[in-house]
């Protein structure tokens, strides 16, 4: 297994590696597994990766999480399908967030395999949680510690959210749920205990026990900090790209820079756990 770094920060290129042949592997499982929560995202390149393999790939990562807004697929109701058809102009991820942090245990990571793809864009950008937390100030650390955020969705995907006043209404579904979670505005990553910053621009509405107005300057110190140039990393797609990513490592972005062309991608969500300080 080679790896080649994205950025100083954030990714990691992982070459060598068949994914439909890790699956009964638990070292090469494990190796992947420390790559992505170290990097917050791993790329595979040229991959024979059917629904099938991705299914029975994700399940040796433990548990799937059905999404509650994208639709599935009929044979395989674990894939949600994230795409945008040629005449579109809104896609979906195209501002920064973390998958599910406005559920009271949200995803661990997702498992994204390029479908169908323009001629060119459609790139993913990620950015890494934990060189966002090393590089804010002693006196910021301070000043968030102890701090908990509401997370929620409905402003994007309810009835009245964002989406259904574009041209992807109609691609959704789940409008009609509620959401909300809380969670501290830095938190100890599960398996490694590094400290991360987990707030950001989508989901984050606030800082509990502050209003939204109140809450948003240090919102918005705490998201330019994150946004850092060697702390974001691109990944570009191309027939045969898997990438894996940690929900609580990274934030992440999908550009919306290919109009007049189909972009389709199949996504399974990883079961996560409690997120604690």
């Amino acid at each position: 297994m080679q790896m080649t770094a994205l950025a100083p920060h954030c990714g990691v290129e992982i070459r060598g590696v068949q994914l439909a042949e890790a699956t009964g592997d638990a070292a090469l499982l494990d190796e992947i597994r420390n790559a992505v929560w170290e990097h917050g995202v791993a790329v595979f390149r040229d991959q024979d990766f059917g629904p099938q393999e991705h299914i029975a790939f994700a399940r040796a990562w433990g548990g799937i999480d059905i999404n509650n807004y994208f639709p599935l697929t009929d044979a395989f109701p674990e894939i949600a399908v994230v795409g945008k058809r040629a005449d579109q102009t809104t896609n979906i991820g195209g501002g920064w967030h973390t998958d599910h942090s406005y559920d009271q245990i949200p995803a661990m990571g997702s498992i994204l395999v390029a479908r169908e793809l323009p001629p060119t864009g459609g790139d993913t950008l990620f950015a890494h949680m934990g060189a966002a937390y090393d590089a804010l100030s002693d006196d910021l650390k301070a000043e968030i510690e102890g701090l908990e955020a509401f997370h929620s969705a409905d402003h994007v995907y309810s009835p009245d959210g964002y989406y259904a006043q574009t041209d992807m209404a109609e691609s959704l579904r789940g409008q009609q749920m509620t959401t909300g979670a809380r969670h501290p505005v830095a938190i100890r990553h599960p398996q490694t205990g590094r400290k991360l910053l987990y707030v950001n621009a989508a989901f984050t509405t606030h800082i509990v026990g502050r209003t939204r107005e109140e809450s948003m300057p240090l919102l918005q110190r705490l998201f330019a900090t994150a946004l850092s140039a060697d702390n974001t990393a691109r990944v570009e797609w191309q027939p045969g790209s898997v990438a894996i990513w940690d929900n609580r490592t990274t934030w992440h972005m999908a550009m919306n820079d290919y109009q007049g062309h189909a972009r389709t991608m199949h996504r399974i969500t990883l079961t996560g756990e409690a997120l604690a300080a």
